[in-house]
């Protein structure tokens, strides 16, 4: 899977949790502070992002630092879907 897709899986996760369309989400966009997203959307977003790229994400392995920006988090699922991808 291309970073590119990644980016818009996240993007579609976000409007989701959010309730609210985004049209465009550059990776230095931070989610807590630009986004305004909460422990609740956090939450949200993981079980969209894990739906829709078929994953399972361990909150209580999460980093803080994985949330600091779309690109942060593209790295983690990124990385987790290369994990998935070698098994």
């Amino acid at each position: 899977m291309k970073r590119t897709e990644i980016i818009e899986q996240i993007r579609l996760a976000l409007g989701s949790a959010l309730e609210r369309e985004l049209a465009e989400l550059p990776e230095s966009t931070t989610l807590f502070e630009e986004l305004a997203v909460d422990s609740t959307g956090v939450l949200e977003l993981l079980l969209t992002l894990e739906d829709a790229l078929v994953l399972e994400i361990d909150p209580e392995a999460l980093e803080p630092e994985v949330f600091e920006t779309v690109g942060t988090l593209a790295d983690y699922v990124e990385s987790m879907v290369s994990r998935k991808a070698a098994v």
